[in-house]
């Protein structure tokens, strides 16, 4: 596998089956990836990529490939537990926040399109997801389990920023980025109205929040942390 500035390869997501499971209207006032318009710069997908291994996944950060695949798998949580809610709403839900994750579930299911369809062969495998902690017919823990997501997806993805090698890349993930803090934003206010611009969260797991700077966390403290949500063993090298 050559080096992401030695064998660069762009590839542009097509309308052409990406957008035959987005079709509800949600997915047109998403504003995540850009999908049909933007271009990833990723790595040459060759035979020799990092797989998944039958017992789990690699995530190898030796290139933007690593931090691709470490997104793509944060985006497979974020879309599984929000299409289960969206699926069947807690009975405490007003229809604002039945239509939230209504909408939500097609932006993070967007997003793990997105990836997935840019690494092509070099993606790692399915996720099996553990959401056994979460009480999906109680309004409270389901939010607060959102929260949980949110806030660790903003942080995950500004954490990883220092480690993408290319512009275009880092483009796609402050876009991305952007709209995983306007989810964090809404579902903060859905528990305690006001709260919307709270960034003292993840200050536990040693982020850099305050200050007018959202969290930071680097993959090994964001994969630590999710880990109570992820059967799946992700082996991590090179980081």
């Amino acid at each position: 596998m050559e080096k992401l500035t030695e064998n660069q390869e762009t590839i542009t997501l097509q309308n052409d089956g990406f957008n035959a499971s987005l079709q509800r209207r949600s997915f047109l006032k998403y504003a995540g990836a850009g999908a049909a318009a933007m271009a990833l710069v990723a790595v040459g997908c060759k035979k020799d990529h990092d797989s998944t291994p039958s017992d789990g996944a690699t995530l190898n950060f030796k290139d933007d490939k690593g931090v691709l695949n470490y997104a793509y798998a944060l985006e497979q949580l974020e879309a599984a537990f929000y299409i289960k809610v969206a699926s069947a709403p807690p009975s405490s839900f007003t229809t604002t926040q039945k239509n939230y994750f209504q909408d939500v579930q097609y932006h993070e299911i967007a997003h793990r399109e997105f990836f997935k369809k840019a690494l092509g062969s070099a993606a790692i495998g399915d996720l099996e997801v553990d959401f056994s902690s979460i009480n999906f017919s109680d309004g409270a823990s389901v939010l607060a389990a959102a929260q949980a997501f949110e806030d660790l997806g903003v942080a995950a993805y500004n954490g990883a920023g220092v480690l993408i090698k290319t512009d275009a890349n880092l483009v796609i993930a402050g876009q991305i980025v952007s709209v995983e803090a306007r989810h964090a934003a809404w579902v903060r206010d859905q528990i305690s109205n006001g709260s919307f611009a709270d960034l003292s969260s993840l200050s536990a797991l040693g982020s850099n929040a305050g200050g007018g700077l959202d969290a930071a966390l680097s993959p090994d403290k964001v994969l630590a942390a999710a880990s109570k949500y992820i059967k799946t063993k992700i082996t991590v090298i090179n980081l």
